[in-house]
């Protein structure tokens, strides 16, 4: 027992340095696997992954991909050159890359509801169209009834929009304008009070008839809702889970037919914005969505020694849903022949309206009328006081008296006088919009859009938009030099008034774009 206790005791040592080899080994191996594992991972990470994307199987690999998926070279801007303002809409020399979307070409199933579309008249350019275009496209809306001018239908802008998915491009041509005298509008009341006056007047008659055409295709294409926008107006659908217009017009009630949504207006704070979509985030509420007490309180501070609250219109814009006897009741309304419009207005939702957003916007507008600079000549061309203030100034000022007006009157640089207005509510900060309209530039959709239809034209395609579109514009050119739009809607519809018996029903007259409310006197006496 002693000789084998004296043997254990003797192994001893022998035993302790095996345990610490044993640790020694164990140490080595936790620390050599961790660096293993982050050796290997960074070798795939060089190599470019070396494994296959499960999501990459989901979609062909010869299919269209989503655009900005490709890094495109900055020398390729330089091709687009004869795109007079397409070079912004391109930003970055190389694109973003986006690989989780691939295929996503905004176009929806058949099965998709509801069905929306949009109508609009426009001149504008690429740099406003496509911003505004696919921001709703993300929203939820499937097809656009583009009825353009201007630079909207020149060869290089209108090429490009007849490219894009569910897009209908509708040229003020001489037929258009023979069709459009025909309507029965020129045989009733509601819009009679805006027929054959220039500006303003004569675009709202025109917005309304273009509205009247829009409806018919839109059946026709299968669609659920209706909503006439201008390309300086984004819908804001606030109170959906999901930020989606689609969403917010399926939870509306079978029973309602018009949907309101009430305007907010761009509070702009420098006067150098380029791009008011993503530039501008300051709001200024509608009066339909503060309470009475607030809004009356805070007037005089809200407009600033403007003629009204609002620069411009305050009575919102509306989407319609597609049924029998539909008609537009001017550009911010729609109505029916048969029967009142059960109506709803919209708690959350608006729509953004970017309004005066730019410095160029004063100008611009002026170019665009004729008249006088009187203050009794604007009142035949501008339904609002601050459009006629805007055209006289622009038309009279230096360039430096034109400046330090929109700096006073339109640009909000008073820092203690904004947040009193945003903690008060009669202000708010929207970002949405930016976010989603920046993120859509960042990837590369503007710059796929321009670059495949400048690099996919056929020869047939080419000739057909330069041959027989070009030549109705100049058509259309001519006659809108040497006539307004009321002439010849004035001489047919005397003739058919001779020809036909006449329906004389009387109608309400057309929504026009009305002023918000104006400070009320008697509330300084209330309790």
């Amino acid at each position: 027992m002693a000789g084998l206790y004296t043997s254990l005791r003797q192994q001893h040592p022998s035993s302790s340095s095996s345990a610490a080899a044993f640790a020694t080994k164990l140490l080595l191996l936790l620390t050599i696997l961790p660096l293993s594992l982050a050796l290997f991972a960074f070798s795939l990470q060089w190599r470019g992954g070396g494994l296959d994307d499960p999501l990459s199987r989901w979609s062909p690999q010869d299919s269209t991909k989503f655009p900005g998926l490709e890094i495109t070279k900055s020398e390729n801007v330089g091709t687009l050159s004869s795109t007079s303002d397409c070079s912004h809409l391109l930003g970055h020399g190389q694109a973003q890359t986006f690989p989780y979307f691939r295929d996503w070409t905004f176009q929806y199933n058949s099965d998709l509801k509801p069905k929306i579309c949009i109508t609009t008249s426009t001149s504008a350019g690429l740099d406003q169209i496509l911003p505004w275009m696919f921001y709703h496209k993300v929203i939820g809306v499937s097809t656009f009834f583009l009825f353009v001018e201007g630079k909207a239908a020149s060869p290089d802008v209108s090429k490009v929009l007849e490219s894009i998915p569910g897009v209908k491009v509708i040229y003020r041509t001489k037929e258009l304008e023979e069709q459009q005298a025909r309507s029965r509008i020129w045989n009733e009341t509601w819009l009679s009070s805006f027929f054959y006056k220039p500006c303003n007047y004569e675009l709202f008659v025109k917005q309304s008839l273009n509205m009247e055409m829009a409806i018919v295709m839109a059946r026709e294409a299968g669609m659920d809702w209706i909503i006439h926008l201008d390309t300086d107006e984004l819908l804001h659908p606030a109170g959906t889970r999901e930020y989606s217009l689609r969403q917010l017009l399926s939870d509306v009630p079978s029973n309602v037919d018009i949907v309101i949504f009430p305007n907010y207006e761009s509070s702009v704070e420098r006067d150098d914005v380029k791009e008011p979509f993503t530039e501008v985030s300051m709001f200024k509420k509608n009066f339909d969505h503060l309470t009475k007490e607030v809004y009356f309180a805070m007037y005089k501070e809200a407009t600033r020694d403007n003629p009204n609250y609002f620069l411009t219109y305050g009575n919102g814009k509306s989407a319609a849903r597609i049924q029998d006897h539909l008609r537009p009741n001017g550009a911010h309304r729609w109505h029916n022949y048969m029967k009142s419009p059960n109506e709803i207005k919209l708690d959350e939702a608006a729509v953004l309206h970017f309004t005066y957003s730019k410095y160029s916007d004063l100008t611009s507008r002026r170019d665009r009328c004729g008249c006088k600079p009187t203050k009794e000549d604007v009142k035949r061309c501008f339904m609002l006081e601050f459009d006629r203030n805007a055209f006289i100034i622009a038309s009279t000022a230096t360039d430096e008296e034109m400046l330090n007006w929109y700096r006073e009157h339109v640009v909000w640089t008073d820092y203690t006088q904004k947040l009193k207005l945003l903690r008060k509510g009669i202000l708010t900060r929207i970002y949405a919009p930016m976010a989603i309209i920046q993120g859509l530039r960042e990837t590369g959709v503007f710059r796929s859009v321009i670059e495949s239809t400048q690099s996919s034209a056929s020869s047939d395609k080419l000739l057909e938009s330069t041959g027989s579109n070009n030549t109705s514009r100049i058509v259309s050119s001519q006659l809108h030099q040497s006539r307004k739009i009321g002439r010849i809607y004035d001489q047919q519809a005397t003739a058919r008034k001779a020809l036909e018996i006449v329906d004389f029903t009387s109608y309400e007259p057309a929504v026009p774009p009305l002023s918000p409310p104006s400070y009320d006197s008697d509330f300084d006496s209330e309790p």
